[in-house]
């Protein structure tokens, strides 16, 4: 290892992702020729040209390629050697990346993260959105140290716990006369307000709505909870929403829900590496979620059974 930087295969490994020695510069809030020096002290330790350029972007040689298939392994021993380090310190420090959907990260996760982060001060949490098959892309990639997603996720790389089940609900405006449970038929006698296409929230309600058998067409598609709940307040039309996106008072424009027939949810859950260390940190925030969610769960709501899957 003598004679071998961190910062420098961490410079090469920018520049091949990138494509761009100014790019991976930006990155490192260095200069450019800073970035330079690093490939450059590296590609003579080496004895090999690692970087060429083809046009205007830098391209890693037959050498650069070769080890660039060792950067994430290395970069991944680094991480948790770090991490193995960490619970030998005095209090609660360390960072830990969380990935999940937009609706748990604002209905969800606020209050977890809040009594976490007043327990452990020196504790960092970050928290990045998307959907399920990006998000356990990224904790496979060792991106982000732990995911709350939806179900499925198929992945030999994770471990994957259930937490908790959120069934949906059917929403109205506060003055609309609605039966106690709803049905298909009964919905599409609504104008529709739903999520854009592509969300595993439309996906679920569209094959939820089939049931019925007739054609029907949303007169507005959002990809905004609080959007939604604002227009069918105010008289606009119904929707299908997780139940947890529904708390009352939250909504300008009051609203109420109703249970669906057949019943209708998702299923929730935390996925983590196989291999991945459990910081003092990490482990907090993985016990955080999981008794939360135990705390609402809906342990005997059967759920509408579909062929169609999605990845939020």
């Amino acid at each position: 290892m003598r004679g071998f930087s961190l910062d420098q295969l961490q410079a090469f490994a920018d520049v091949v992702e990138l494509g761009s020695f100014s790019a991976a510069a930006e990155r490192r809030n260095l200069s450019q020729p800073a970035i330079s020096q690093q490939i450059k002290l590296l590609e003579q330790r080496l004895g090999v040209r690692l970087i060429e350029r083809i046009g205007k972007r830098a391209m890693p040689t037959a050498a650069g390629q070769a080890l660039q298939a060792h950067i994430g392994p290395i970069d991944q021993s680094v991480r948790n050697a770090l991490d193995a380090v960490v619970p030998f310190g005095t209090g609660m420090r360390g960072r830990v990346r969380i990935g999940c959907g937009a609706t748990a990260c604002i209905y969800f996760l606020p209050a977890v993260l809040a009594d976490i982060q007043h327990r452990f001060p020196e504790l960092e949490i970050s928290v990045k959105t998307g959907n399920t098959a990006d998000m356990a892309r990224m904790v496979e990639d060792n991106d982000l140290d732990i995911g709350f997603v939806t179900l499925p996720v198929t992945s030999r790389a994770l471990d994957i716990t259930p937490v908790m089940k959120d069934p949906f609900v059917a929403i109205f405006s506060a003055d609309s006369d609605v039966a106690d449970v709803v049905t298909p038929q009964q919905l599409v006698a609504y104008p529709l307000v739903f999520f854009e296409q592509g969300s595993n929230t439309r996906v679920l309600a569209d094959t939820w709505l089939r049931i019925q058998g007739k054609a029907y067409r949303p007169v507005m598609e959002l990809g905004s909870v609080e959007a939604i709940k604002e227009l069918v307040g105010a008289g606009l039309g119904a929707s299908v929403l997780p139940s947890m996106a529904v708390i009352h008072g939250r909504t300008r424009l009051p609203v109420i829900s109703r249970p669906l027939s057949p019943s209708l949810g998702r299923d929730l859950a935390i996925i983590i590496r196989r291999d991945k260390t459990l910081t003092q940190g990490l482990r907090a925030v993985q016990n955080g979620i999981f008794a939360a969610g135990r705390n609402s769960d809906n342990s005997d709501h059967g759920y509408f059974n579909s062929d169609d899957t999605a990845t939020d």
